[in-house]
């Protein structure tokens, strides 16, 4: 045979192959979300039907529905539907958040948590709360001003990105602590009512959640979903480089911005009406990576893991300890702390 009639032959094995692989990754993915999609749904039902007025599934289903007593439809519509929306929403933003900074940045560590916007987000809040005496929307616009800025911050001591994003992580270290002291300070010169607020909201919590609430983080959500797909999609290019994403026509410096902004609206968002609630960004995407079993985070698949992990937790905070409800917050500071220590023991010889 001649090398021209072997090379053709290798030309037309390799399409061949790389569509298989891209076929298989497609069913995976596709598998991956019904499957995630099913156990959120799953999760839902049982958050509706649980509490001191017990609801079997059939009553969820007719209530929902405009069926059933009007005892069950104020139970599921106006005491349950609130806080399961939310924690949905909540937890999608918050996987969909981590999702993006860790595809940015290419470091598993790489959230809203531990670079310190969720801390800084924190520290405004407290700020305009007990200094300011701001509530509602005005608390929401004073935490994403709080994110923004240590985001901005962040993107001035990384921008070289010459070490994966470690130098990054470790300013965002920095500017956790940094956070973390101006919120004690705060807390201790505030009246003792006040601080006892501040603290249940430090904490996470999705108690007393109202619709209005929900409302505006849904709003808020559907807003920057234009820029997430926007960033899903630029991406994947910037992480060829940037001199070969430039070449491609792919601005590096715009799609930070915007992956970065989008990352920080929906945590601060989340942490204005929620409190900080820790480690759903970071647990969601690297969930989502040996899933899909490659090693992009799906963006849409971490937002559904992230609905699904605060959904449970908020279900494990009413229920796992009989008679007392806790802070979905503890929940997930326990459980995303447990998770990190694993994470940094399977790194596979990364130097995390």
């Amino acid at each position: 045979m001649s090398p021209s009639a072997t090379a053709a032959g290798a030309d037309a094995v390799a399409p061949s192959a790389l569509e298989t692989v891209r076929r298989t990754a497609r069913r995976r993915r596709a598998v991956v979300v019904v499957a995630t999609v099913v156990l959120v749904a799953v999760i839902s039902l049982v958050a509706l039907s649980m509490g001191d007025y017990p609801l079997t599934v059939e009553q969820v289903w007719h209530a929902l529905w405009g069926g059933g007593t009007r005892a069950e439809a104020y139970v599921v519509f106006q005491v349950r539907a609130p806080r399961l929306v939310m924690a949905l929403i909540a937890g999608a933003a918050l996987g969909i958040a981590g999702a993006l900074l860790q595809s940015l940045l290419g470091n598993p560590l790489a959230s809203p948590d531990l670079l310190g916007i969720s801390g800084g987000s924190g520290a405004a809040a407290i700020f305009a709360l007990l200094v300011l005496g701001m509530s509602g929307p005005s608390l929401a616009l004073a935490a994403f001003v709080g994110g923004m800025v240590v985001a901005g911050l962040l993107l001035l001591a990384g921008r070289a990105q010459t070490d994966g994003g470690y130098r990054l992580i470790l300013a965002g270290v920095g500017m956790s602590f940094l956070a973390g002291a101006a919120t004690s300070l705060l807390m201790v010169r505030a009246q003792v009512e006040q601080a006892q607020m501040a603290m249940l909201w430090l904490t996470g919590s999705l108690s007393s959640t109202p619709w209005w609430q929900v409302a505006t983080v849904a709003v808020v959500f559907a807003l920057v979903i234009p820029a997430v797909v926007a960033a899903a999609r630029w991406l994947p290019i910037v992480q060829l480089g940037a001199s070969t994403a430039s070449g491609l026509g792919v601005r590096p410096g715009l799609v930070r911005v915007v992956t970065v902004t989008a990352a920080v609206i929906l945590t601060a968002v989340t942490c204005a009406f929620l409190g900080p609630i820790s480690f759903v960004a970071l647990c969601a995407p690297a969930i989502a990576r040996p899933l899909l079993g490659h090693a992009s985070a799906g963006i849409a698949t971490s937002g559904l893991i992230g609905a699904a992990l605060l959904t449970t937790a908020d279900l494990v905070a009413q229920y796992a300890i009989p008679g007392m409800s806790v802070p979905v917050g503890v929940v997930t500071g326990a459980i995303g702390a447990l998770f990190l220590l694993w994470l940094l023991a399977t790194s596979k010889g990364r130097q995390l």
